[in-house]
């Protein structure tokens, strides 16, 4: 059965750290691009980051770049979110996806929820004093 469980979620306080993980298991990693979504209560989906499958380029929106890294290990059937700096507003449930298409799109599509296949159930991430 395919599947994506994400983990590593908590409570921090403002500037602090945390690293997610993406397990997957039922389908071939390293065919799949892997994005991270978030959501606030009352504020819609955003696309936070995307890895490619083949050359494992990297995309992230404009509010967490250099401060979030998106990484994974085919190997071992992970991938991970390494969270820095972070600030009350990242508090989210933050779900992983992946994506058929391998290359997280050519037009900014891996922004888009609807180009995922498949979905975790999220790990929720607080940042408060």
């Amino acid at each position: 059965q395919v599947q994506l469980v994400e983990s590593g979620g908590g409570l921090v306080q403002p500037g602090g750290s945390l690293r997610l993980s993406c397990a997957a298991s039922g389908f071939s990693l390293h065919d799949y691009a892997i994005g991270w979504f978030r959501q606030a209560p009352g504020k819609e989906r955003e696309g936070v980051s995307c890895i490619r499958s083949s050359d494992e380029t990297t995309y992230y929106t404009d509010s967490v770049k250099g401060r979030f890294t998106i990484s994974r290990d085919n190997a071992n059937r992970t991938v991970y979110l390494q969270m820095n700096k972070l600030k009350p507003e990242d508090t989210a449930l933050y779900y992983c996806a992946a994506d058929v298409h391998s290359g997280c799109g050519d037009l900014g599509e891996w922004r888009q929820s609807h180009y995922y296949t498949y979905w975790g159930q999220g790990t929720q991430v607080t940042v408060s004093s």
